[in-house]
Formats: C-alpha cells, structure tokens, sequence
C-alpha cells in the first residue's frame, strides 16, 4: 500500500476531523485490526518538536475506517501557516508504514 497525499485545511481554534478508510492498491478495504496509529503536524521536516499530535480512532477496523481529529485547544495553539504532517500505522510484528502524508494549513481564527 502507497502513502496518499492529501493536503488539510485546518480552521484555528475549531475542531477538526476527517474520515479516511485505508485501500489496498486492488480497491478492497485492509483489515486494521490490532493496529495502531500516530501522527503529528510539523513545521517543516526537520522541527524537532511537533506543533500538534492527532487522534487517530479506528471507527470500523475490518473496513479500514478510521477518523484522524484535533480538538480546538490544539489548534488555538498552532500558528496560521503551512505545516507538514504524516499518519503512521503499526502492524502486530510492529512493521511500521506512513499511509497519509501532506501539507496542513492552517487558517487564522477572528473569533476568540
């Protein structure tokens, strides 16, 4: 399975979620069962910190649904800008992949 690339929109002080089911590259769903999911929003590449961690929930694991989230404390705290960010997953053998990977914007609030 390749990594997708998708850019994210964020709105600042909000929060966000997205649904993203994980394909294998014949169209059919992967079974995540027993997986397990990080991922984390970057300045660049080469940060040494993340600006942001996210929640990753597996909502239907047999399908490979899952819903990658920040609250609106998080993103309050991010800067308006360009980030870079990528989800990872682990297998059981922990065999590790990068399955979503691109840029995230994030878009200043006006309302406090």
């Amino acid at each position: 399975m390749a990594s997708a690339y998708i850019d994210l929109y964020i709105d600042q002080g909000t929060d966000y979620q997205t649904t993203f089911d994980l394909i294998a590259d014949d169209g059919t769903p992967i079974d995540i069962t027993g997986y397990s999911f990080h991922g984390q929003i970057k300045k660049s590449y080469y940060s040494a910190n993340a600006n942001a961690t996210f929640t990753v929930t597996v909502i239907d694991a047999a399908n490979g649904n899952t819903v990658i989230s920040l609250d609106s404390a998080n993103t309050a705290n991010i800067y308006p800008g360009r980030y870079v960010y990528d989800i990872k997953m682990k297998d059981s053998s922990n065999s590790t992949s990068r399955i979503l990977e691109g840029i995230a914007t994030i878009t200043p609030e006006v309302t406090l």
